[in-house]
């Protein structure tokens, strides 16, 4: 039975790097992925004068409740989307001149959103060229905070990036969302404030932050369920067995719903307090599944939906439009190149497979790291798929091909 180490979660390491950076104290960040986003992360803090020391398996991070050490900072903020939206948030709440850009591939995707509610909270924000996108510049006198409207129904990464400036302002935030997607982030993002001293309440759609700051803490970095997704989805196709340690009944990461979904279509799970566990049966039923709140591992399920025996509709994903590529279209694109019927509307995709199956060809990544590794899934079942950029892997997960390798050794027979 295949244990498949899964490195920490993207999102868990961006949040606490965030919350280590405005800590007051030292605080240690055990098991954090290191990868393209978060070592562009780390490298934004640095430039931004917080010091940040590491070793094998832990980080140190100096905090500075009052805001960046430097006066002025030019920071590159690559693809990572939490990177792009975080800092510039983080540095609002210090004093001085911040300038942030991003790859070309951010720069396309939105934060109007954002930085109109930081606008509306008094931050002297200025795009450089194109309304809502990156580059942009913070000239920032800290914040103070109050009321504000956000709507979060393209990225909860909007929410999430306010909730962790309230504690930073000096008469904390209340926060009322118009509209909210991948609520379950936002669960991490408030379970993690909690773990280091904030408690915010929720009143409705109204989210109310104090003020008063964050504490230093030692804080474990927990494995990645949508990297997890690839592995468990993997087992289901093939009738193998996976078990992923660390990822159980006290996970904070709504992605671990992915399995639910494999538990409909057939697959037998087991979930426990040290880890979660998948073994394909040999049946992949259809299935209509809305996966708005899990939507970072639709291009999982599409990918193994040719398998199915029956169509796979997928809804309620709108937002996945707006990632590092247009998701629901590149799944679209590559499930056609393989021969498959497929249909796409708004929010919407539907995989009716056919008799014959899918058949190899090469699939076109968009740069995006998630339709790489949701493709290598079908891969284990459909010979002769390979990739036109394998390597965009690295910016969650550098090891993957070798990993993957492991596992097709282990449970493809």
């Amino acid at each position: 039975m295949p244990r498949v180490d899964i490195p920490g979660s993207k999102s868990i390491t961006a949040r606490a790097l965030f919350l280590a950076a405005a800590a007051d104290g030292v605080t240690t960040l055990l098991r954090p992925l290191r990868s393209d986003d978060t070592e562009g992360f780390a490298e934004g803090l640095t430039r931004l004068g917080y010091r940040l020391g590491r070793t094998p398996g832990a980080w140190q991070v100096d905090g500075r409740p009052q805001g960046p050490a430097a006066a002025q900072a030019e920071v590159h903020c690559r693809d990572g989307a939490t990177t792009a939206r975080f800092l510039p948030t983080l540095a609002a709440a210090g004093r001085g001149t911040y300038r942030f850009d991003a790859s070309a591939q951010m720069r396309r995707r939105p934060l109007l959103p954002l930085t109109r509610a930081l606008r509306d909270l008094g931050v002297d924000l200025r795009h450089e060229e194109v309304e809502g996108h990156h580059p942009l510049t913070v000239t920032a006198a800290g914040v103070e905070g109050g009321e504000v409207v956000l709507d979060a129904g393209q990225s909860s990464q909007y929410l999430t990036a306010l909730l962790l400036l309230g504690p930073l302002t000096r008469k904390g935030l209340r926060i009322r969302v118009t509209d909210l997607v991948s609520a379950p982030y936002v669960e991490i993002t408030l379970a993690m404030m909690r773990a280091f001293g904030v408690e915010v309440a929720r009143e409705g759609d109204v989210f109310v932050v104090p003020p008063g700051g964050y504490r230093a803490t030692t804080y474990a970095i927990e494995p990645d369920a949508s990297t997890a997704s690839y592995f468990f989805a993997a087992a289901a196709v093939t009738g193998g067995e996976v078990t992923v340690p660390g990822l159980g009944t006290g996970a904070l990461q709504g992605d671990l719903g992915f399995v639910e979904v494999l538990r409909r279509m057939g697959a037998e799970v087991a979930t426990g307090p040290d880890g979660t566990r998948v073994r394909g049966t040999g049946e992949l039923r259809g299935v209509t599944v809305n996966m708005r709140d899990i939507s970072d591992t639709m291009p999982t399920l599409a990918a193994i939906a040719p398998f199915a025996s029956g169509p796979v509709r997928i809804e309620d994903v709108a937002n996945t439009r707006i990632k590092e590529c247009d998701r629901l279209e590149a799944c679209a694109h590559n499930l056609r190149r393989l021969g498959v019927d497929v249909a796409t509307g708004p929010d919407w995709i539907e995989i009716r497979p056919g008799a014959d199956g899918p058949k190899g060809a090469r699939i076109t990544s968009y740069g995006d790291h998630r339709i790489v590794m949701s493709f290598a899934v079908t891969g284990l079942r459909v010979p002769g798929i390979s990739f036109d950029d394998p390597g965009c892997v690295r910016k969650t997960f550098p090891g993957f091909h070798e990993a993957f390798a492991d596992l097709r050794r282990d449970i493809v027979r």
